[in-house]
């Protein structure tokens, strides 16, 4: 090791000692920087094993190596193709997501980023175009950031992919889709969003990966895949930090 390797590598051993990796969750301290505590490993409900290949919920059953669908993806017309999520919006999956989003904890952005990055490597593929949900440009502006923004971000630079931060824009503000039954949520954001006129190029032709916080319903993502398809994109496929399951 060089002169400078070792100078960089005693402020790195300084720095540990007069702040100790803690846990992102509760503050405890843990091994490394940006995890969790073996506790709130516990309590984080990852999705794991056999999921449906559209949504990402998880699903019974042992995975075989083919595609799976939930009832709500057999029913309902999915304008995406393939999807996933890192974790369920529960406990303390709940937690991380509304700390990011509400609770200015950018600093999740890049564990979150890397949950999710690695549950939706099935999906991804090469030349894919990663953009995510966007906010009203009056709701960014008193949240100051998109938290589903840092998380594509993240998820484009671990798979190598291009990322459009700006490629969808909300036409109209809609209101909270909290409380809202599945047909209301859909009704709230009929025509709310489309690809960004100097962005239209960008989509045509190529498969579109859409990032999003949490899946309720998938009404928005929806409404975002048929605006992506609308301009040309050849496919859409979707991928969320938290998703909400029924039976979970």
């Amino acid at each position: 090791m060089g002169e400078t390797g070792l100078v960089r590598a005693g402020l790195q051993g300084a720095l540990g000692l007069m702040f100790p990796p803690q846990c992102i969750s509760c503050g405890a301290p843990t091994a490394s920087d940006f995890g969790l505590c073996a506790a709130c490993w516990r309590e984080t409900p990852f999705v794991t094993g056999l999921v449906c290949d559209r949504c990402g919920t998880p699903l019974p059953g042992e995975d075989e190596g083919r595609a799976e669908y939930c009832d709500d993806c057999l029913t309902i017309a999915r304008p995406w193709d393939r999807g996933r999520a890192a974790l369920l919006y529960k406990d303390n999956g709940r937690k991380i997501v509304l700390a990011l989003k509400h609770g200015d904890r950018m600093d999740l952005a890049r564990p979150a980023g890397e949950w999710l990055w690695r549950a939706a490597r099935p999906i991804l593929a090469p030349g894919m175009l990663v953009a995510p949900v966007p906010l009203h440009w009056t709701r960014l502006f008193r949240r100051k950031y998109n938290q589903s923004a840092l998380l594509s971000k993240s998820i484009a630079r671990l798979a190598g992919l291009e990322h459009c931060p700006d490629l969808l824009i909300r036409t109209r503000r809609t209101h909270s889709q909290d409380g809202r039954d599945r047909e209301a949520r859909f009704a709230n954001l009929s025509g709310a969003l489309s690809v960004a006129p100097r962005h239209r190029g960008l989509v045509t032709g190529r498969a579109v990966l859409l990032v999003d916080d949490v899946m309720t319903s998938g009404a928005t993502f929806a409404v975002a895949a048929d605006a992506c398809l609308a301009s040309g994109a050849a496919s859409v496929s979707v991928a969320t930090l938290a998703r909400v399951a029924k039976d979970a």
